[in-house]
């Protein structure tokens, strides 16, 4: 809009939006004012808010395959290296082989703490989140000092068209604290929005040296988590942000650039950005499939499940979702049965109709129907 209109006619119309169509929020800018959003304008599909709240077919704390595909993108998005192969490899629960699979760990202890629904988001859970996740993992300059949980220095972020300085140092404290106060309050906010808003906040203030982005990503499943959305962490949300990963640091840098044009931070343009390239981009196969489980439920109760084969289905939802595997796979990825068990139990739900099969040469591929 600068460009088509005077600076002055540009903030006459910010204005008048945000006196009667914004939303204030009770988190503040680098000069201590008011973010505000436009709830309007960040519309969430039918379809986006129906697969968050389907509940996974799998008693998994979280899914292997859509949390394979979380963290591969997480790191992708900042252009650190992990291999799928090393990421199943450490959530099939092996111990880490090399600096990169430690990093990997990281986040699989971070993912292990915000699927209890016990930890709930305060600074001090938020801290040991970080730490766990990605502090223990860092050089020793990009470290927090003890007994600090926020930097003490400042920091540049980088990732956008220009990098600019996170928030001072000084002003951290307090903005972190009305953050989690923020996460906490009962508003009446749409939760969705809510989770996009801290993520955006959260990255805006840049409180750690390093592993910020992970960290915000972490926090928007873990806020999630707690407002009871149980198929956030059967959802690779960033595998979604890496596909559009331009647009994704477009859209902080446009927050920022209307704030120098009109004076206000409003966060819409991120929302939008999540709404339009996550939420609404959630496919159906997303989730484990939900086959048909009423069979699998008749089954089960009239005693002609075993409990081995019980804990083999709910592996096989939550690690392989609609992808085929083999026998031979399921052993080496579930790693606590016997191969004898394992092709029993593949015939077993193949007949009862809740796997199909694949023969290609001498293998035969299963999936969930």
């Amino acid at each position: 809009m600068e460009y088509k209109y005077s600076v002055s006619s540009v903030q006459e119309f910010t204005e008048l939006l945000r006196q009667n169509f914004a939303q204030p929020l009770p988190l503040a800018d680098f000069s201590s004012d008011e973010l505000f959003y436009l709830p309007n304008l960040a519309q969430i599909s039918t379809n986006g808010m129906k697969q968050l709240l389907s509940a996974p077919a799998s008693n998994q704390t979280f899914g292997l395959q859509a949390m394979t595909e979380e963290i591969h993108a997480t790191f992708q998005i900042e252009s650190i290296h992990s291999s799928r192969n090393s990421i199943r490899h450490i959530l099939n629960g092996y111990a880490p082989r090399n600096e990169e699979e430690s990093r990997i760990y990281g986040m699989k202890r971070g993912l292990d703490f915000i699927a209890d629904r016990q930890n709930t988001i305060t600074e001090e859970n938020l801290h040991q989140l970080y730490q766990i996740s990605t502090g223990d993992y860092l050089p020793d300059e990009d470290r927090l000092l003890p007994d600090h949980f926020y930097r003490h220095d400042v920091v540049y972020v980088v990732g956008g068209e220009e990098s600019r300085e996170g928030l001072p140092a000084q002003q951290l404290p307090d903005a972190m604290k009305r953050l989690v106060d923020f996460a906490n309050a009962k508003d009446g906010i749409n939760e969705l929005h809510k989770a996009a808003i801290l993520h955006l906040a959260f990255a805006y203030y840049h409180p750690y040296f390093d592993g910020n982005g992970r960290t915000a990503r972490l926090l928007h499943l873990w806020y999630l988590v707690q407002q009871g959305y149980p198929a956030a962490l059967f959802t690779p949300f960033s595998r979604y942000i890496a596909e559009s990963k331009a647009a994704y640091y477009k859209a902080y840098d446009r927050v920022e650039k209307n704030a120098l044009i009109s004076g206000y931070t409003d966060v819409t343009p991120f929302l939008s950005y999540f709404c339009n390239e996550v939420y609404n981009r959630l496919q159906v196969d997303v989730i484990p499939p939900q086959a048909d489980l009423q069979v699998y439920q008749t089954a089960l109760a009239n005693g002609k499940i075993t409990e081995k084969e019980r804990l083999l289905w709910e592996y096989v939802l939550s690690a392989y979702g609609t992808e085929e595997f083999t026998t031979k796979q399921l052993e080496k990825d579930f790693r606590n049965a016997a191969y004898a068990t394992i092709r029993t139990f593949v015939m077993k739900f193949h007949e009862m109709g809740l796997l199909a099969a694949r023969k290609a040469g001498n293998r035969v591929y299963y999936k969930v129907r």
